[in-house]
């Protein structure tokens, strides 16, 4: 009984500990990045896992290169006669399952995001390209929220 009690006692004090945590990142993120927050999907640990892997956005010139980045770029693929994309294995894998992560919460909840992947299955895309798409799109979203968020800061930090 002992050993039971000793592993409950260390269960609890974990849980307070990442509660804590959760709650000490939310408050570092909302200040950073209160565009990236607002993105439908983006809790406070995505959107610090966004904003670590990115580190900072300025160093990319365009969204595709940050997409290219995350690995989120589509790579053409050629298939009997017909022009296909499908997913890259390249670019930062820890940033690419964060919007990936994103992605399937906006699919499964986010009434744009659901009606955009109906339409791509209902153009002939498979459920996968579809959230290929989804995905792709997303980065484009998530650089341009970045980039308010710099744009903000910095105004912040001059004022």
């Amino acid at each position: 009984m002992p050993l039971a009690r000793g592993l409950l006692d260390r269960c609890r004090a974990l849980t307070k500990q990442i509660n804590e945590l959760t709650a000490e990142i939310t408050t570092l993120v909302a200040d950073m990045a209160p565009s990236l927050i607002a993105i439908p999907g983006c809790g406070a640990i995505t959107a610090a896992k966004i904003l670590g892997e990115t580190a900072g956005v300025d160093r990319f010139r365009s969204k595709d290169a940050y997409a290219r980045h995350n690995g989120t770029a589509p790579m053409p693929v050629w298939s009997s006669n017909r022009a296909r994309h499908r997913l890259s294995r390249t670019g930062n894998r820890q940033l690419n399952a964060a919007l990936h992560r994103l992605a399937l919460t906006q699919a499964h909840w986010h009434e744009p995001a659901k009606q955009m992947i109906e339409r791509r299955k209902a153009g002939g895309d498979s459920g996968m390209e579809a959230l290929r798409v989804l995905n792709r799109r997303l980065s484009d979203v998530v650089y341009a929220a970045l980039r308010t968020d710099l744009t903000a800061g910095v105004e912040t930090a001059a004022a």
